[in-house]
């Protein structure tokens, strides 16, 4: 990039050719050669692009945005933000499927059916080899067994299959990827022997009756496995796939931390600025920065099922919450909204892992709900929360009575510093008073 400091005429100079052919080039009429009349000519065919493609993308957004995701299956980060794109013009990216999915990324309706290609480690040959297969079992595999049957081992390896297993591509036919997993080798030397039978013509008598009735097997019994976890299953799709698809990690948790009352990040420009507010998300980027004072501060990229927002914490409250900055992982952040350039941020007050987060409650009947009780109440927790810089603990009140319990989240002027050390004050004053975990 050049930037234009200063002009002065020079008035008449010759111009000199510097490579580009003499067609090129245009003479005037006084015989001044223009050599490499780039500018307009490039400006404009980019323009032509640019309005092409605006044009493709509010027509045939389906279309335009699974080209979009093809043409970069090969940057995992890419893929990753068109598909967030494509939630927000809402269209669905389904997860990869063995009896569905193409090598491409392929428009349905109003989905995008997920490609092959961008799955890490599965070369072109795996693919191809795949697709062939299919077409060999009637354009759907029946099971496991009918794929690695009728899928060439040599180039749909044991690293291909562990991948496409991870990838819970085989969902659809075997849900538990697990057992696969654990199955893999027993699976592949039968398959490898069944196929060796048929190079050299060895068919059996099960064979021919297999042929005649698809639904006859005999393929080995598996050895019954426990699934995976949805969160390791979350994890090894985002190795495999950069992002889990079978379903967002928050939403495991959206309805255990829903007493906090949690607001989504697609919501924070609706929210007046300076407020402090909550929410369930994860933090996808670090970026750590000294301030002035030479103290260390961060940049974090947060995001929830909705969208991602930019976060910052300031050295102020950096030493306090360290401990608890980690990526992709499941958080409760407190903080407070701000407006930079007409786009909302949060300023991070406090955050805490969610299975780590240990409100405080306090249990009272209608009898105790007298005006002496609710002062005492009052002024203990008052105490217990003197700075509002570090009072960062919820606390509730449970309202039993024989019809129903009545779960009440305080304002944030009663949350308090130190949990343990409120519920065993407010024992001794005569509570009832205890910490429990959201999950």
């Amino acid at each position: 990039m050049v930037k234009i400091v200063k002009r002065r005429p020079l008035g008449q100079q010759k111009v000199y050719d510097i490579g580009v052919e003499k067609d090129h080039n245009f003479v005037l009429a006084n015989g001044l050669v223009v050599s490499n009349c780039f500018n307009k000519s490039h400006s404009t065919a980019y323009a032509y692009i640019t309005y092409q493609t605006a044009y493709l993308k509010a027509n045939y957004p389906v279309e335009y945005m699974s080209v979009l995701l093809t043409s970069n299956s090969d940057n995992q980060e890419k893929v990753k933000q068109y598909r967030e794109n494509c939630l927000e013009m809402g269209i669905e990216v389904c997860p990869p499927d063995i009896n569905t999915s193409q090598k491409e990324f392929i428009p349905q309706g109003k989905k995008i059916l997920f490609g092959l290609c961008a799955i890490k480690n599965l070369g072109e040959a795996a693919i191809e080899n795949i697709m062939e297969a299919r077409k060999k079992a009637g354009g759907k595999f029946k099971s496991f067994a009918d794929f690695i049957s009728k899928v060439n081992l040599r180039v749909c390896n044991r690293k291909v299959l562990e991948t496409l297993i991870y990838a819970g591509v085989f969902d659809s036919i075997h849900p538990n990827r697990c057992q696969l997993i654990e199955n893999l080798d027993l699976m592949i030397n039968w398959a490898q022997k069944k196929q060796e039978e048929r190079q050299t013509g060895q068919l059996n008598i099960f064979d021919y009756i297999s042929q005649e009735s698809p639904e006859c097997e005999e393929a080995p019994t598996m050895s019954n496995v426990p699934d995976f976890s949805p969160l390791e299953k979350i994890k090894l799709e985002k190795e495999y796939l950069g992002f889990p698809v079978s379903q967002h990690p928050l939403k495991l948790y959206k309805e255990k931390v829903k007493l906090l009352s949690p607001v989504e990040v697609k919501d924070l420009p609706e929210i007046k600025s300076r407020k402090k507010v909550g929410i369930l998300a994860m933090i996808t980027k670090i970026r750590y920065h000294l301030d002035k004072n030479n103290k260390k501060m961060a940049f974090l990229t947060i995001e929830d099922a909705s969208q991602q927002i930019d976060g910052i914490v300031f050295a102020s409250v950096y030493e306090g919450i360290k401990d608890s900055i980690v990526a992709d992982t499941p958080l409760i952040i407190w903080g407070r909204v701000d407006i930079k350039n007409e786009q909302p941020q949060i300023i991070v007050d406090y955050l805490s892992k969610v299975e780590e987060i240990t409100p405080v409650f306090i249990q009272l009947n209608p009898s105790q709900v007298r005006e002496e009780t609710v002062v005492k109440l009052r002024d203990i927790l008052k105490e217990k929360s003197k700075d509002k810089n570090k009072r960062n603990i919820p606390t509730f009140i449970k309202l039993e009575s024989d019809r129903e319990n009545i779960i009440i989240r305080l304002g944030e002027e009663y949350w308090v510093e130190k949990a343990d050390e409120t519920v065993s004050t407010l024992q001794n004053a005569g509570f009832v008073a205890y910490t429990h975990y959201l999950i």
